[in-house]
């Protein structure tokens, strides 16, 4: 039982669930800070947290000087790109929403390692597991009933965030393809703590700086959003460099960020309900994941037995 805790799946199911919870606690920090600028004290103290958990200062900064061109770009592409979209779409459309569309990051996670490995490449099953989650993300987004500039803000947020999972499926094979032998809580902790900073930095001149006091929820949202940036990285990270690993067999198990983070929405975000296309479509997206990662689930429950 205990070596089921190690196992690729069950760390990667752990991962996306933490991940999954994102979705309703930036929403409500976003009730309180703009969106970069949440988004960079968020993922500064988780860079922290993590370099305080690793409780090597020397050997930490040693491998930091070592790989800095490397980390930077990882922090770039991961934190500073990736969560700028993020940030911003989410910030245009509802948090179940978001939740869903960001969980079809698996679909461009594939088609982004077709191309880059040869020993990942589109199989039918691949291929039809991709088909019916973009069927999936279809639905949800058919039972959207807003219209005017209401409707084209929401439709540019859905946009944004699809750009969010493009570069998502790009920053997992920059990972994977390095021979870089860098710990990794050295490359999560550092790339999250300097993109951070970036981020930061960047809402300065767009955003203004936003000093008031805050209420218990925005702190609540931020500590907790600072924790599972830096548990969910780090286990990523250590995931993305296991051998035998596949980029696009990886990335199946965030098909279940949208249930998770839909559900969670729902529950904790005022005026978010689910309807029939929102059901329907997480119904048909979760499907999408069985059927790309088939193999991957039968062995895990075997081990459960």
């Amino acid at each position: 039982m205990r070596n089921l805790f190690k196992t690729t799946a069950f760390l990667a199911i752990v991962a996306c669930f933490l991940w999954s919870t994102a979705f309703a606690g930036v929403k409500i920090g976003l009730n309180y800070m703009s969106p970069l600028q949440f988004a960079g004290i968020r993922f500064f103290i988780s860079g922290i947290l993590l370099f305080l958990f690793f409780g090597k200062p020397r050997i930490y900064f040693a491998e930091l000087l070592k790989n800095f061109r490397f980390i930077l770009l990882v922090a770039f592409l991961q934190t500073v790109l990736m969560y700028s979209l993020f940030y911003t779409g989410i910030n245009m459309v509802p948090g179940a929403l978001a939740a869903m569309v960001i969980g079809s990051g698996p679909l461009f996670a594939a088609i982004v390692a077709h191309f880059a490995f040869h020993n990942d490449k589109m199989n039918m099953r691949t291929t039809g597991g991709i088909l019916l989650g973009i069927v999936g993300i279809v639905i949800i987004n058919l039972g959207r009933q807003t219209t005017g500039v209401a409707g084209v803000r929401e439709l540019l947020g859905v946009a944004i965030l699809i750009g969010n999972n493009i570069v998502s499926g790009v920053y997992n094979v920059v990972v994977m393809k390095s021979k870089r032998k860098i710990p990794s809580l050295v490359l999560s902790s550092a790339s999250l703590w300097i993109g951070g900073l970036v981020l930061f930095l960047i809402s300065i001149p767009l955003e203004g700086i936003h000093i008031t006091k805050f209420p218990l929820e925005f702190y609540f949202s931020l500590g907790w959003l600072s924790f599972l940036s830096a548990a969910a990285f780090s286990i990523w990270f250590v995931l993305l460099k296991r051998p035998g690993v596949k980029i696009s067999h990886l990335n199946t198990w965030k098909f279940i960020i949208p249930v998770f983070g839909a559900i969670l929405s729902w529950i904790l975000i005022a005026n978010e309900s689910p309807d029939v296309y929102a059901i329907v479509g997480m119904i048909v997206v979760s499907m999408a994941m069985l059927v790309m990662n088939n193999d991957a689930i039968k062995a895990w429950f075997k081990k459960v037995k």
